[in-house]
């Protein structure tokens, strides 16, 4: 393993903002390591990164089962690289009304949202911590600020993700880890929005939709700061938005 190497993990790799973000590192040099519940899926991921140049490995997991986790994290820190930076993408946006909720739902949305974060967020601070450097950016959402009809189980676990990185980043600041989290306001230009709200996909020409490429830029700022003006919370939503 090269010394200098170090590994940016993102779990919740999807197709969209999470790609993105693993394309954003690579291209600054970092090994990207990107996580779904189903490694098949990241392959045209990993071979694009590696075709444009950059390295790259995909890693099939459950954020959501402590075990899968552990060993992630320690099979990346053995085989790959130091862990300098990781971004936690997990969405688990599923509306309901509150009348027809089930607790088996409600439940797997919060260990989707909030639980795995905090068990990514765990493992990696204790590594991070122990090299006095390192990044933990979680991704969360407008429903982390304000719970609205429909959306109990969402909101709850966004709001739940929001406290565990506030609580992080005061605990782990003053040991050199900057902890951030993005609130993302609005609608991303992914293959669901296009298929499901074709109306909100027609503003995408006036760039009325998030890019995911202009999120990823957004990360690898939060990354970059210098920590005499780090950033704890930033949000992000297109210039027509409304909020």
């Amino acid at each position: 393993m090269d010394a200098s190497a170090r590994a940016a993990l993102i779990v919740g790799a999807g197709d969209a903002t999470g790609s993105a973000i693993a394309r954003r590192f690579a291209r600054e040099g970092f090994i990207a390591c990107a996580v779904r519940r189903s490694a098949d899926k990241l392959q045209p991921l990993v071979d694009e990164i590696r075709t444009a140049g950059g390295q790259a490995h995909g890693f099939g997991a459950d954020a959501r089962k402590e075990e899968e986790v552990v060993k992630l994290v320690d099979d990346i820190e053995r085989d790959i690289a130091p862990i300098d930076v990781m971004v936690f993408n997990i969405g688990a946006n599923v509306p309901c009304s509150i009348l027809d909720e089930t607790a088996r739902k409600y439940f797997k949305i919060w260990e989707m949202a909030c639980f795995s974060g905090f068990l990514v967020g765990r493992e990696v601070a204790r590594r991070m911590v122990a090299r006095e450097r390192g990044t933990i950016i979680f991704t969360g959402a407008t429903a982390g600020l304000r719970g609205s009809a429909n959306f109990a189980a969402f909101a709850g676990a966004k709001h739940a993700l929001r406290a565990l990185a506030q609580s992080m980043a005061r605990e782990l600041g003053p040991k050199n880890i900057h902890v951030a989290h993005v609130v993302v306001d609005g609608a991303i230009d992914t293959a669901f929005i296009r298929d499901t709200f074709p109306e909100r996909y027609a503003l995408k020409d006036r760039d009325g939709i998030l890019n995911p490429d202009h999120i990823a830029d957004n990360y690898w700022h939060l990354h970059t700061q210098p920590r005499d003006a780090w950033t704890h919370e930033l949000d992000l939503r297109p210039w027509m938005e409304r909020w």
